[in-house]
């Protein structure tokens, strides 16, 4: 298991992970964190947007489910059941059991399989570990309080070594 916090590439935005770009790199599954990474945390309900790149996503036989290590099952099950996807609560990232359980529910393989998300301790470092390909999203809604704008300021150095 390779430990390493660099993704294999970094977008401003999920809208950014087309399918073509996942397919071009035989990705047939895509996990994605929810919290920052699709919306921000304050928004409860996904938008047209979201609905649309996931609609996309289907369209071109790419299968998508959410792998949040949120602690309230409350918001990712709502906001799941509204976009109408699977998720994995619970995840427990930077574990890779989450990533694993959400694969194996999918019928993929790590080869296969990519990992959307906004943090590199969590998101990167368990998608790394799991061997799936490793996307990273700058935070939707940015970095607000004062740990996220500190977070976001030591994630730098890793973002920049990530491919193009």
């Amino acid at each position: 298991m390779p430990i390493s916090l660099i993704p294999s590439r970094v977008f401003d935005t999920y809208r950014e992970v087309t399918p073509q770009f996942l397919k071009e790199r035989g990705i047939t599954l895509l996990l994605s964190d929810l919290d920052f990474t699709l919306a921000p945390k304050s928004v409860p309900h996904p938008d047209q947007a979201l609905r649309d790149w996931i609609a996309a996503l289907a369209a071109e036989g790419i299968g998508f489910m959410i792998v949040s290590n949120n602690r309230s099952g409350k918001r990712v099950s709502a906001f799941c059941a509204d976009l109408g996807v699977p998720y994995q609560g619970r995840a427990g990232k930077p574990s890779t059991k989450g990533l694993r359980a959400a694969m194996e529910r999918a019928g993929a393989g790590p080869a296969c399989t990519a990992m959307l998300g906004d943090k590199l301790l969590t998101d990167m470092l368990a998608a790394n570990r799991a061997g799936v390909l490793a996307l990273m999203v700058e935070p939707a809604g940015g970095a607000v309080t004062a740990w996220q704008k500190v977070l976001h300021a030591l994630q730098g150095p890793f973002k920049r070594r990530a491919g193009t």
